[in-house]
């Protein structure tokens, strides 16, 4: 894409501040510093020309009219949790961030949430809950993430083995599109099947194809979690059979794995009483209805046993319950004071996730790095953590090997080299190998018809 000298852009700054509000564009380096990288912490992250800080949708489309006008790279940019480099800054392009945009409104009738999408994921539920409705998506980051986030990669998150993931909750979306027009697609419907579905287009699209300025989620009754299972294994493959064994009789509302060397990080940053003999845990839980619960965890535990589990706990206080499943969210910031961290987000269909596990560890032991696992197992989405010291330059040209191989290896097994986080920019040369030459070719021609000056978060998937 063809830019235009940095002289021109100077000149044409000026009036992008002009025509916005004080203090909505940001150009001092000091300030737009934090705006350059999410939380993969991209090394290749460029300076930005400017921030723009929008407030609303209005301010939105001025400054992608701007940058369509300038042929100047918009990155889209959330809460800055993302963790595969999809808002990553540019040389030379605008950072526009949605932090702002944060307000979220309940509407109790049509059971939907109307929400813009600086608003964290946690803002949404808690608005939810106290109406006594329940937003399911819930990343592990579900506190600090936004919803704009969530709708540019498709998030998942702890329970989504049964509710499903972000896609499944977006009833409208309006979207700013590559030349600023502002689109509204879908509705507070349950139905609606009216036209090409163009919504479920931008959930997903990392923010390549436009950005989204308001979005109408679906809420559920309020979840009553019934009982929670505890599972100890003494390694990540037979844990992982007993996931298999689980999912071809039942759907459990969490079923989610962490390997040894998670629940020791865990342990160490902030100490559960987890067991840090066991080779792995299985932290499942149950929200059907009456005695039913007590028969789907009954179930679970006779898969445990069956694959081999050490011990298995189980527990109908909520309480006890969510102190497993912090210590399961807890994953990332435990081994995050390990190394630098290139976290991986593969996926496999169930019946393969023994075999992918097996995998990584047989990648950990090659290249001789310590890549701690967890999984929400239920979807057969993995999460290898790629631990490299700091300072260390052999481990990191081993760790960018290793990283590309448990892409190879997810693929191998019919799998994915994402299952939520998105492809991004770390991921985007391992692409095609999964989707092949004809779609790649397809996901162009799409982009191309939509943004065709090419201004929508350049680099990114493609």
């Amino acid at each position: 894409m063809a830019v235009a000298p940095p002289e021109v852009l100077s000149e044409a700054l000026a009036a992008l501040v002009a025509a916005l509000p004080d203090a909505v564009v940001v150009t001092d380096p000091a300030r737009t510093e934090k705006y350059r990288r999410d939380r993969s912490q991209d090394p290749d992250a460029g300076t930005p020309l400017a921030v723009v800080r929008a407030e609303d949708a209005g301010q939105v489309q001025t400054a992608v009219r701007w940058a369509a006008e300038h042929r100047v790279p918009v990155v889209p940019r959330g809460a800055g949790t993302g963790l595969s480099g999809g808002a990553s800054a540019l040389d030379g392009g605008i950072v526009l961030s949605l932090e702002r945009m944060t307000a979220v409104e309940v509407d109790t009738d049509c059971q939907v949430a109307v929400v813009e999408p600086g608003a964290l994921n946690q803002a949404v539920k808690a608005a939810a809950a106290a109406e006594g409705l329940w937003y399911p998506p819930d990343p592990a980051s579900y506190e600090i993430c936004s919803i704009g986030g969530n709708i540019a990669t498709n998030a998942g998150g702890l329970c989504c083995v049964k509710y499903g993931v972000t896609t499944d909750y977006v009833l409208g979306l309006d979207v700013v599109l590559a030349d600023g027009t502002l689109v509204t697609l879908g509705g507070p419907r349950i139905k609606d099947v009216a036209g090409l579905p163009l919504l479920k287009l931008f959930v997903g699209s990392e923010g390549t194809l436009g950005i989204v300025t308001r979005a109408i989620l679906r809420l559920e009754p309020a979840q009553v979690v019934g009982a929670t299972m505890v599972a100890a294994f003494p390694t990540m493959t037979s844990a992982a059979q007993a996931v298999v064994a689980i999912r071809g009789r039942l759907r459990p509302s969490m079923l989610e794995l962490m390997d040894q060397p998670s629940i020791r990080a865990v342990e160490s940053f902030r100490p559960m009483g987890l067991d840090t003999d066991a080779g792995a845990l299985l932290v499942a839980q149950s929200d059907a209805p009456g005695t039913a619960c007590a028969a789907e965890v009954d179930a679970m535990r006779v898969a445990c046993e069956a694959a081999g589990a050490s011990d298995v706990f189980v527990t109908d206080d909520a309480e006890e319950g969510e102190l497993f499943v912090r210590a399961r969210r807890t994953v990332v910031p435990a081994v995050e004071p390990l190394g630098e961290l290139m976290l991986e987000d593969v996926g496999v269909p169930v019946p393969r996730l023994p075999e992918l596990v097996d995998a990584v560890a047989g990648i950990a032991a090659r290249h001789d790095l310590l890549i701690p696992v967890v999984a929400h197992a239920g979807d057969g989405n993995t999460h290898p953590l790629i631990i490299v010291p700091r300072g260390d330059d052999d481990a990191r040209l081993r760790a960018l090997a290793a990283f590309d191989e448990i892409m190879d290896a997810a693929i191998a097994l019919g799998g994915t080299i994402t299952g939520e986080h998105g492809v991004g920019r770390t991921k985007k040369q391992a692409l095609p190998a999964q989707l092949g030459d004809d779609v790649m070719a397809l996901t162009r021609r799409v982009k191309d018809a939509l943004d065709p000056s090419g201004i929508l978060n350049p680099g990114a998937i493609l």
